[in-house]
């Protein structure tokens, strides 16, 4: 699997996430303007010693990101989904986007795309769940219906 990261903006959210990343053998993609230094330490410590396992790719912009990678199969988690992401049928090397922790996606990234592969996290009395819990809730229910083979 592969996670992509549009604009992220908090440190230890990326942190985490590249944790999570190299723990299940995922590629992470950070796409656009990144509110901090890949260098940083606190994206350092929420990372830990793993930082230096894992396979990223960072990317000018998400034109550049999606032209690269047409040709595999994405999903975009956002509360404007209609479809919730036990619904979707996971692949090998799908790639998973999330966008920003402020501010979500930029309609233009989300125009193009059909409504199935918008794809939601269903919760209730807030505005949205943190970015790493959100990457790990779907992608760890990608790898279970994949067998969990990475």
């Amino acid at each position: 699997m592969e996670i992509a990261l549009v604009n992220p903006e908090i440190p230890q959210n990326s942190g985490n996430i590249g944790r999570l990343c190299v723990a299940t053998n995922s590629k992470l993609h950070f796409v656009g303007k990144l509110g901090f230094s890949i260098s940083d330490k606190h994206l350092k410590r929420a990372g830990l010693d793993y930082w230096k396992s894992l396979d990223y790719q960072i990317w000018d912009s998400f034109d550049d990101f999606y032209t690269m990678n047409q040709d595999k199969n994405f999903y975009f988690a956002t509360s404007k989904g209609e479809m919730i992401y036990t619904d979707v049928s996971f692949r090998f090397n799908d790639i998973i986007v999330f966008g920003s922790e402020s501010k979500g996606f930029d309609d233009k990234i989300l125009k193009p795309f059909p409504d199935n592969q918008k794809i939601k996290i269903p919760f209730k009395n807030v505005r949205c769940l943190n970015l790493s819990n959100s990457v790990s809730i779907i992608l760890y229910e990608a790898l279970r219906q994949l067998d969990f083979e990475f």
